[in-house]
């Protein structure tokens, strides 16, 4: 059978998409606009935010916020689990901090973040923190199941360390980081809102903390809907691209209609 395209995949993305518009919209009529406002009244209101200029700054914020916790948060993750895959007692020190990082609520990092540290940082801290066991698990995995023979094969027959990292061990290591990565992106920007919101450090949730004050479930949902619009646009644009071209040495021709 022969893949589908990637237009055809978009049309499909954009069935959910129309699906979900409808059930909102649908949502609307059944309870109202106080507790979900229509389509229309919540276009008007982004459109009366963006034009007075108060989503651009705090979407920057908020990029800013997650971008570099997100940043934080993977660097870690990468050294430190490709450490555990690599030495069986570092991976054993190591495994309980990442249960026990994953078991704590990113909310219970908000809170003590706010502690330590307060405003932006606190923010920042939250998002590597909630992300970087994530990334940790992955790069774990994958400098974990890098197949042993291969490596020896290539120092048998002497191929130098650079052709190795580029093509071996990058190729795989990134097969495992690439969907860790993503999602803790898209992870850091709900963190990070969710932090903006309780530290009144600015950004979206900072935005969102004063319609839900003010009750202004229109600006709510505008707010909701800046936050999945750079969501999607981050995917389509950047990580699906990026991802078809990191995984075509994995293409080994099966996806061909026959």
């Amino acid at each position: 059978m022969a893949r589908k395209t990637p237009r055809v995949s978009r049309a499909y993305g954009l069935v959910g998409i129309a699906l979900l518009l409808a059930l909102w919209q649908a949502g609307h009529r059944a309870y109202g606009p106080l507790v979900l406002p229509g389509l229309d009244e919540t276009a008007a209101t982004l459109l009366r935010m963006i034009g007075d200029g108060t989503v651009g700054p705090a979407l920057a914020r908020t990029a800013t916020n997650a971008g570099l916790g997100w940043l934080a948060g993977a660097l870690v993750g990468v050294a430190a689990g490709t450490l555990a895959g690599l030495r069986l007692e570092v991976q054993r020190a190591l495994q309980p901090v990442a249960i026990i990082f994953l078991g704590i609520p990113a909310i219970a990092w908000v809170v003590l973040a706010l502690l330590w540290f307060g405003g932006h940082w606190a923010v920042v801290f939250t998002v590597a923190v909630a992300t970087g066991p994530l990334v940790y698990a992955a790069a774990a995995e994958g400098a974990r199941s890098l197949d042993g023979a291969l490596i020896r094969m290539a120092r048998v027959f002497r191929v130098p360390l650079a052709a190795r990292l580029v093509n071996m061990h990058g190729p795989h290591m990134l097969s495992h980081l690439f969907p860790a990565l993503a999602t803790a992106l898209a992870m850091s920007w709900k963190v990070a809102v969710m932090a903006e919101l309780l530290a009144g450090a600015g950004g979206i949730g900072d935005g969102l903390a004063k319609s839900r004050a003010q009750v202004d479930t229109a600006a709510t949902m505008a707010w909701v809907v800046v936050v999945v619009t750079v969501l999607i646009a981050v995917d389509v644009a950047i990580l699906q691209p990026l991802h078809r071209r990191l995984m075509l040495w994995r293409d080994d021709g099966r996806g061909s209609a026959p």
